[in-house]
């Protein structure tokens, strides 16, 4: 199972408007470089730290919630760091994966709040909940490209580049998800 990075998306502070890049540098237990969660800000800067350093969503699972709410929903205005395709990103959680040369750790899934409805003034919670994407923590830093394969990494080849496993692994966090 494989994917690819479609677009990256940072922004140094909490409702700032996002920024793309064509690629990021990504920082071993902190987030993407320049990005308000990596500075230690943020929305839910409260947060366990692995819950919070990377997000992603998927581009076609946007496109059809912006479709279903009728209104002009981008990827960006999600406020999720990396935009995906071709990957089921739920199955992610509670696995390593590697996105380039990068290795993260799917801790949860993420849907949206109120703080997305505040700021695009749309209704979004409901449509977006079991869309929203996950929550990943950076074991192996480096830097992440538009065009990026997304794959799963045994938890052999996790080890072998320094994460941990066994009774070390992360646990994921389970979220619920509204009806």
């Amino acid at each position: 199972m494989t994917g690819r990075v479609l677009e990256i998306w940072t922004t140094p502070e909490a409702a700032a408007p996002m920024v793309r890049s064509t690629s990021v540098e990504v920082l071993a237990g902190a987030g993407l470089a320049g990005d308000r969660y990596a500075l230690g800000g943020g929305t839910w800067a409260s947060y366990p730290q692995q819950e919070k350093q990377v997000t992603l969503i998927d581009a076609d699972e946007v496109a059809q919630v912006a479709h279903e709410a009728g209104v002009p929903l981008t990827p960006g205005m999600t406020r999720r760091n990396l935009v995906t395709r071709d990957i089921a990103l739920p199955s992610l959680v509670g696995r390593y994966f590697a996105v380039g040369e990068v290795l993260l750790f799917g801790t949860k899934r993420c849907p949206p709040c109120t703080h997305l409805e505040r700021l695009t003034g749309w209704k979004l919670v409901k449509t977006l909940a079991a869309r929203g994407g996950v929550n990943a923590a950076v074991f192996v830093g480096g830097t992440v490209a538009e065009e990026d394969v997304v794959r799963l990494v045994s938890d052999e080849e996790a080890a072998g580049r320094g994460a941990p496993v066994g009774a070390d692994r992360p646990v994921p966090r389970t979220v619920a998800l509204p009806d």
